[in-house]
């Protein structure tokens, strides 16, 4: 199957849930309350997320799953100005992941996930189609015995955090982690130009704010193309 047949398959799902709304509503196989799903972005590669849209394994969208800014641990919060020193590296990923976003309630597990995104940094809008293979959703219902620093004691733990990375290129990587679990590799999506450009083409081809901080290392340093 070419990419082009397999992006209107995708495609077709969505319309097909959207369509049926929460016609096929059923009870959730999860042995917790929700997952959550996260995002966050290297450092100073600045991205905003138009949409985050989530179908579950019994066929229901949920819309806006997730949006804005995710979490990035530089420029850092609330830094004004740009720095003597850029302390941030972009390039590859993060040994122990995290994000930050929302609890999908009501979903249950995971089947795909559709994000669309701008990618400020370069900047371009991108979207992604993400399988979440059954592997990870068996992943999901797996509770395991950790020591939890946090509360300093050994607790049952679920990885019930999915956690997306948006990098330039169209890049989005997938892992799956717990409050006090190792993040683990889910997959890796190369995702396309969305030819809308941002905002679906409603604001005159302008972006989201580059964050002066990331604007300046940008233009000093460029963007590691490759690295994710």
């Amino acid at each position: 199957m070419n990419k082009h047949s397999f992006r209107l398959g995708i495609g077709s799902i969505f319309l097909i849930v959207f369509l049926h709304g929460y016609a096929l509503a059923a009870p959730t196989s999860l042995p917790y309350d929700a997952w959550s799903l996260d995002f966050f972005a290297p450092d100073y590669m600045d991205v905003w997320i138009e949409t985050a849209d989530v179908v579950d394994i019994n066929r229901r969208l949920f819309r806006g799953a997730g949006s804005g800014i995710p979490a990035m641990g530089y420029p850092r919060a609330l830094s004004k100005g740009v720095p003597k020193e850029f302390r941030g590296k972009p390039a590859g990923w993060r040994d122990h992941v995290g994000g930050k976003g929302r609890y999908v309630m009501g979903a249950d597990l995971p089947r795909l996930v559709y994000v669309r995104w701008q990618s400020i940094a370069e900047p371009q809008t991108y979207e992604a189609y993400i399988e979440v293979p059954e592997s990870a959703r068996k992943t999901m219902l797996k509770r395991e015995n950790v020591f939890c620093r946090a509360d300093d004691k050994w607790i049952f733990d679920y990885r019930n955090l999915l956690v997306i990375g948006l990098a330039p290129g169209g890049i989005a990587k997938v892992w799956l982690a717990g409050p006090c679990l190792k993040s683990t590799e889910v997959t890796r999506v190369q995702g396309t130009i969305n030819p809308e450009g941002p905002y679906r083409g409603m604001s005159n081809g302008e972006y989201y704010d580059f964050e002066e901080e990331s604007k300046a290392y940008v233009e000093k340093f460029g963007i590691p193309f490759g690295s994710w």
